[in-house]
């Protein structure tokens, strides 16, 4: 279990003056057990400074699996293989929108260029999807969300939860999909071009577009 402590000294210090870290209270008391990603990957997605998010690409929680869970949304270690179902389908659409065929599963790339990679949950047991919903993370992500998103920045929203947050966001600066899970992804994912049409936004904000 993770003292209040040990949790607010992982979180990245520009984003403990912005955010309410009596969130945190609820979810140290809340975090028991062994959960995935490891302790100092669980802010992994918030070492990206505020003032440098330009786009949020939004998530449901870690993957179970503890060979996968890094820290960064829908991201995994550049050696593995093969990738998780969730990945293979985001770089398929990212081949038929852009034409570029990515291998490598660690977006850490996206993230250095002001993508940041958040889940809703930011926890979760091993091999149980979805274990830590309502522990708490919803409301300390919906915040940090709620700040990007005022400072200006791009949202992809994948999946129900992720959909939630689209309010926050000016209508012409959020991209809405299923969820890239192969139970979901034909149900809009697929075709959904949010990689071309972040860039379009970026370059209508005259702002450098993203190398995905």
């Amino acid at each position: 279990m993770l003292a209040l402590d040990d949790l607010i000294e992982l979180l990245p210090a520009p984003w403990r003056a912005i955010l309410d870290l009596k969130v945190l209270e609820e979810i140290a008391s809340n975090l028991d057990g062994v959960f995935l990603p490891e302790s100092r990957d669980i802010f992994r997605s918030l070492e990206l400074p505020p003032d440098q998010v330009r786009v949020v690409i939004v998530g449901q929680d870690p993957y179970p699996n503890p060979k996968h869970a890094m820290g960064l949304a829908f991201s995994v270690n550049p050696d593995t293989q093969p990738l998780p179902a969730s990945l293979r389908n985001i770089f398929t659409e990212l081949e038929n929108d852009l034409g570029y065929k990515r291998t490598n599963g660690d977006l850490s790339d996206w993230s250095e260029q002001g993508v940041m990679l958040l889940n809703r949950t930011l926890t979760v047991a091993p091999l149980k999807a979805g274990s830590h919903q309502k522990l708490g993370w919803e409301r300390f992500t919906q915040s940090i969300v709620e700040y990007v998103a005022k400072n200006g920045a791009i949202g992809i929203l994948w999946g129900k939860q992720a959909l939630e947050l689209a309010e926050y966001f000016d209508k012409d600066s959020v991209i809405t999909a299923a969820h890239p899970s192969p139970l979901s992804a034909y149900r809009g994912f697929f075709g959904s071009k949010p990689f071309s049409t972040a860039n379009s936004i970026l370059e209508r904000k005259q702002l450098t577009p993203i190398k995905w």
